[in-house]
């Protein structure tokens, strides 16, 4: 909690807070006190909030600090799940682990992708890639370079060189990925398998660990991806990814072209390309 909302005061300035700066400032964005007259409370009360003692705290008062700190739709939820967390309610709210997302996919699941025409992928809170029908598979060949590994977006965005060919703008794609992590772990701070990719990750990759530093989240829902596959070339592809019922932590993504658009003969050649070969990466 502490280190989210000190990195969303900073994030602000006074300017955008419609405070009056004056003098020189010894922290970047807001102080305390800036934003708790912005919430109405005692800058003592919010001290201790931002410390991360929620214990009683009402929805009403993190309302008036997401309002004060000007969060969007993802960072107000993720305080709101922090705030959960903090107080002993998150574990109510948690995604029963009875089945690991990463464990085999429900045969019905797998045939509901089969009949999508378009690519289709599902993948679990931790970016890891656990279902695709065969355009998806063909669309996402690098990330099946080894067989014997569970795909996962966030490994091959950080760790794979082949990703900064797939991700023209892969600046983007990593801020994207580590904001979808981020909010993941907000969601269940005590899933172990999380924390593990997240050290891995912050061992291995400068890139990651400081964004993972930035706390920033992100909702993901619509929107268009640039993408450059190593066999048809580009693809402007817009995505709709959704929740699945039965499986909470589960998103299923599905990718669509403009009709008649260059990427849309480029998946038709892309379709051609994986029913005659194993898919081979790269």
């Amino acid at each position: 909690m502490h280190e989210f909302l000190t990195s969303r005061r900073a994030k602000i300035t006074p300017e955008q807070a419609g405070i009056p700066s004056a003098g020189q400032r010894r922290v970047p964005g807001l102080r305390r006190s800036e934003v708790a007259a912005l919430a109405g409370m005692s800058v003592e009360y919010y001290a201790k909030l931002e410390r991360g003692s929620l214990a009683g705290v009402s929805a009403g008062v993190l309302e008036a600090i997401a309002r004060a700190l000007q969060l969007d739709d993802a960072e107000r939820a993720h305080l709101m799940h922090l705030a959960q967390e903090a107080n002993g309610s998150g574990a109510l709210l948690r995604p029963s682990r009875r089945r690991s997302p990463a464990a085999a996919v429900r045969p019905s699941l797998q045939w509901s992708l089969d009949t999508i025409t378009a690519p289709a992928i599902v993948v679990n809170h931790r970016a890891d890639l656990i279902a695709a029908n065969h355009l998806g598979k063909a669309m996402h060949s690098d990330l099946y370079a080894d067989p014997a590994t569970q795909p996962n977006f966030a490994r091959f965005t950080f760790l794979d060189s082949a990703a900064r060919r797939f991700y023209p703008d892969w600046s983007l794609f990593a801020d994207m990925t580590v904001a979808n992590l981020r909010t993941a772990a907000g969601v269940d701070p005590h899933d172990k398998a999380m924390h593990d990719l997240v050290g891995e990750l912050s061992t291995r990759s400068d890139e990651f660990r400081r964004r993972w530093g930035s706390h920033n989240v992100r909702l993901h829902g619509t929107g268009v991806k640039h993408f450059h596959h190593h066999v048809v070339g580009d693809l402007d592809l817009a995505y709709e990814t959704m929740a699945l019922v039965a499986d909470p932590t589960l998103r299923m993504t599905i990718y669509a072209a403009e009709p008649d658009s260059p990427t849309a003969h480029a998946l038709t050649l892309l379709a051609s390309w994986a029913a005659t070969t194993s898919l081979q990466p790269r």
